[in-house]
């Protein structure tokens, strides 16, 4: 299987994180079993389903389709082979890049069409393009048309209320960040799941189970309670329960089983 992570042009690079690209090889299963992990990241997703198509709970998904925050973790069935493009976004992408309220599509997808045909134009021209690098192309396009079209002032407040939980890894106490934006619990709730789609609490658990998890990948870490501590987990006991929380598996069964195909997207190990 190939897979590559690709950087946006520097005027995407605000709201896109990376592109990626993943196509299988000669050979490959004719149905893949998969598993999505909580990562605090909206995203958008091309796979022909003359190659393949996806399936989420026996629902076969649209070719492209723009998918919210996840709460949790997700399952998918691939059937045919991988020969797909994808975009995973800033958390703020879906209401600065396309002008929704982040909130309503948490834990769904979407047609990626918001207005005049769009979605036609996008699916056809994604359809045509020769190769991954054509897709990206049309995809940055894409982007920038909703960009210019849903340009709108940048909530300041939201962005910076974002910027430090990333910064701190989740582990930030919320009450002193909504007193010093001068807003009540519940109004900075409100606006913050509008901005992000997620209520600030939950998201600043992924962020803290996101750096457990990266721990875990580079293997920084003697035994699971450092990892707990680290991450200002009550306990062993807290840190596993989080973890299959967003990842679906315990950190055992993540050490032990997992498949990771790309971040935060791994084969299910039978």
């Amino acid at each position: 299987m190939r897979f590559e992570y690709i950087r946006p042009p520097e005027y995407l690079a605000h709201y896109v994180k990376y592109f990626w690209v993943l196509e299988s090889e000669a050979g490959a299963p004719p149905s893949t079993a998969l598993r999505t992990m909580a990562d605090g990241c909206p995203g958008l997703m091309f796979q022909p389903s003359a190659t393949g198509l996806f399936f989420q709970s026996g629902k076969a998904l649209p070719d492209t389709f723009l998918y919210g925050q996840s709460s949790g973790y997700g399952e998918l069935l691939l059937r045919g082979r991988f020969d797909s493009v994808g975009i995973c976004f800033h958390p703020h992408a879906l209401q600065s890049v396309f002008g929704l309220s982040a909130g309503e599509l948490t834990d769904s997808c979407l047609d990626p069409g918001l207005s005049g045909g769009q979605t036609y134009r996008l699916q056809e021209k994604l359809d045509a393009a020769v190769s991954a690098a054509g897709r990206i192309e049309v995809l940055c396009a894409f982007l920038a048309a909703h960009i210019r079209q849903n340009r709108r002032p940048a909530d300041t407040a939201m962005h910076f209320a974002l910027c430090r939980i990333v910064q701190h890894k989740g582990n930030l106490p919320l009450r002193d960040l909504h007193t010093r934006l001068g807003l009540s619990e519940r109004s900075f709730e409100r606006k913050f799941k509008q901005y992000v789609g997620l209520p600030p609490k939950l998201f600043s658990r992924i962020c803290r189970f996101q750096t457990s998890l990266h721990q875990m990948r580079s293997r920084s870490y003697d035994t699971l309670s450092d990892i707990a501590f680290e991450n200002a987990y009550a306990d062993q006991s807290h840190f596993i329960r989080s973890f299959r929380e967003f990842a679906g598996i315990s950190p055992q069964q993540y050490q032990k089983q997992s498949a990771e195909i790309m971040e935060n997207l791994s084969q299910v190990v039978k």
